[in-house]
């Protein structure tokens, strides 16, 4: 069977794909993911993660390389990590009550032979009316700092919402595991054999 390589570093992403039960290992891509001007989320969200599966190419000649890439688009506008607590307090108060659409990019790069398989998986995340003190605590509670809508729907995040819609709920995370289910199928790997 080809190596599997999944090009991040994201322990929630590996976390995800070692429920498929498939041998992998991790690399860091090298990508500039600064958005091109004007750019809309699910182009860059592929863009990206294509980037980031075929900057590994030389260092992983015969393998399948796994890269992934999401945004939150909160009232038309990419929200980014908001690194601080008073930036994630922001997202949250602007999140309340509405909308969130999460795009994710995922892409399969077979370095041995070109083959590039790509798609974008939106999931709409609904937020219930949060008050303040509910926003400072779960800010002040989980830390999501470093989440994209900060929030983290695999822990305390879920209390936040009222439903959420989507094809796959492992896109919420980072990885959309049915989507790549049926690329590996289409190279010949299958987790159930």
């Amino acid at each position: 069977m080809t190596q599997l390589v999944l090009a991040s570093t994201s322990p929630f992403r590996q976390s995800l794909l070692e429920k498929l039960g498939l041998p992998f290992i991790t690399a860091a891509p090298d990508c500039d993911e600064t958005p091109l001007a004007n750019e809309e989320a699910r182009h860059l969200v592929v863009r990206l993660a294509q980037q980031k599966a075929q900057s590994l190419a030389g260092r992983f000649p015969n393998h399948l390389i796994i890269g992934s890439d999401q945004v939150c688009v909160l009232d038309g506008n990419i929200t980014g990590k908001p690194l601080t607590e008073e930036n994630a307090r922001w997202q949250l108060t602007k999140a309340s009550g509405h909308v969130v659409t999460f795009y994710t990019g995922l892409a399969l790069y077979n370095s041995a032979n070109g083959q590039l398989q790509t798609e974008c998986e939106p999931f709409d995340v609904h937020f219930r009316h949060l008050s303040a003190d509910e926003i400072a605590g779960y800010v002040k509670k989980e830390q999501p700092l470093y989440c994209a809508g900060s929030f983290k729907s695999e822990g305390l995040g879920i209390t936040l919402f009222e439903r959420l819609s989507g094809r796959d709920p492992n896109t919420l995370v980072g990885l959309p595991l049915i989507a790549l289910g049926q690329m590996l199928r289409n190279e010949g790997v299958n987790p159930l054999r």
